[in-house]
């Protein structure tokens, strides 16, 4: 099949492309969610727990992820339709759609969070955090969020610079920007963590990022530790299987996808030595929670030597997180126009104003509409306004479920034959009876109970597994 398939573009070298897929699945999940599950988990003994699932699971997923896009050589939709025309079943189409679903609308609250880091870059740059306390670090993030018009700019500028990027192409886009911003983002992580770790308590960080204590390990942790690997790796998320349509047929699927798990462990790790020598040093709160970057930490960069610099330096590592990441996010959704025979430009700026529309209201969510709770009537979503709604659909329900249609199809559908093709192991082979493994059985079984998780509630999974206490 791959030999009759015309291909609309290709990356330019393996190098470009694992920036690219490496850039997609590094991004707030490492460094502004990671760091605060950790705190909040006890540190090291969950980190060893998240580094398992990454290789156990998180490695053959990355691997069918990039094989279907490789295969159909389109868009997740068009490729799962070709797939379909092949012999599979019409069941596996859901995970074209989801991953065009999760993508427009991840976009839409992805960069408002993002927003607030470009905010933040001036505001450390400025002096703000200058000798401020909890309460006056409290106060500025406040003001921020209130800000509407402020708010409704920073959201419009980067949704907007994303869609400019996507735009001109993968060549002339994509490829030029992760080949900026990947290095850049490890330079500036690199350079963090050696002077947190010279300036701030390294003796502390290193005893709770490398000294694990087993008995803070609960199942709870080990169920946070497994969601956290899905959605640090993008797994479901659909930029896998678009970047796989662009990978020539000679690049090895299995050391990339082992290259892309290495580099995204690694910014999480370095994560947690630019950051939790600070916390310790300054008597912060390890496990503070969402706020740990935009609320905690800039209380410890107003005192501490460097820190205009260290905090310029941290917000703007924190935006190229985000933007390797959301220009990921978009090129799934342009990509499928585009195999349409829609133009790109046209296409990109359309569901660039789409994804503007419905974030709009994940802005106002923070201060006009932040007591808007329309879905209280379900239990999933009480007490939610419209961007915790968002945020809980994309990566608790969506994004789960699509990691598991992908560890179903892969373990369960995928014909030998494509396996081979794409990953170059002979069927009956070591390496190919441990992928068939861990798809059909480890990742199926994990991720089914993170959804059931989602679903009903982490309390009620663990009491029927019998586990509770």
């Amino acid at each position: 099949m791959s030999d009759t398939v015309v291909r609309k573009a290709t990356w330019s070298s393996r190098t470009t492309f694992l920036m690219a897929a490496i850039g997609c699945a590094v991004g707030l999940g490492n460094l502004w969610r990671f760091p605060y599950i950790a705190g909040q988990n006890g540190g090291s003994a969950f980190i060893m727990v998240y580094l398992g699932f990454v290789f156990l699971l998180g490695v053959p997923l990355i691997m069918s992820e990039l094989a279907i896009g490789r295969e159909g050589k389109l868009s997740a939709v068009e490729t799962m339709k070709r797939l379909v025309s092949q012999g599979y079943s019409r069941v596996w189409m859901y995970i074209g759609w989801i991953s065009i679903l999760v993508p427009i609308l991840g976009l839409s609250y992805y960069c408002v969070i993002a927003g607030w880091s470009v905010e933040y870059i001036f505001k450390a740059a400025m002096g703000q955090f200058t000798g401020v306390d909890a309460a006056g670090s409290g106060a500025i993030f406040q003001a921020s969020q209130d800000n509407v018009l402020g708010s409704v700019i920073w959201f419009s500028l980067f949704l907007f610079a994303t869609v400019t990027v996507i735009s001109l192409g993968v060549k002339n886009g994509l490829e030029k920007a992760v080949k900026i911003m990947l290095p850049a983002l490890f330079v500036i992580l690199v350079f963090l963590a050696i002077y947190a770790m010279t300036t701030g308590d390294s003796a502390g960080a290193i005893e709770f990022l490398l000294n694990p204590d087993f008995s803070k390990l609960t199942p709870r942790a080990i169920l946070e530790a497994l969601g956290q690997a899905l959605f640090s790796l993008a797994i479901g998320v659909g930029g896998l299987i678009t970047y796989g349509a662009y990978l020539p047929d000679e690049v090895s699927l299995p050391r990339s996808a082992g290259m892309i798990a290495i580099a995204d462990s690694l910014v999480a790790l370095l994560a947690g030595f630019a950051i939790f020598p600070i916390v310790f040093e300054y008597g912060l709160e390890p496990g503070e929670g969402p706020g740990l970057i935009f609320a905690t930490l800039p209380i410890a960069f107003g005192q501490m030597p460097g820190g205009i610099l260290f905090g310029t330096l941290f917000f703007l590592l924190l935006s190229f997180a985000a933007f390797s990441s959301t220009v990921g996010m978009l090129e799934p959704i342009v990509a499928w126009f585009v195999d349409k025979g829609k133009s790109r430009i046209k296409m990109a700026w359309s569901s660039g104003v789409l994804a503007w529309s419905i974030g709009i209201f994940m802005v106002l969510s923070f201060n006009v509409l932040a007591t808007f709770e329309p879905l209280n009537f379900i239990p999933l979503y009480e007490g939610k306004n419209l961007f915790l709604i968002m945020d809980y659909t994309v990566a608790n329900v969506l994004i789960p479920i699509n990691a598991l249609m992908i560890g179903l199809f892969a373990g369960w559908a995928m014909k030998n034959e494509m396996a081979e093709r794409q990953f170059g192991f002979a069927h009956g082979s070591k390496e190919f009876t441990l992928w068939r493994i861990s798809t059909k059985y480890v990742a199926t079984i994990a991720i089914s109970v993170t959804v059931l998780v989602m679903i009903f509630g982490m309390d009620a999974v663990l009491g029927a597994l019998n586990i509770v206490g």
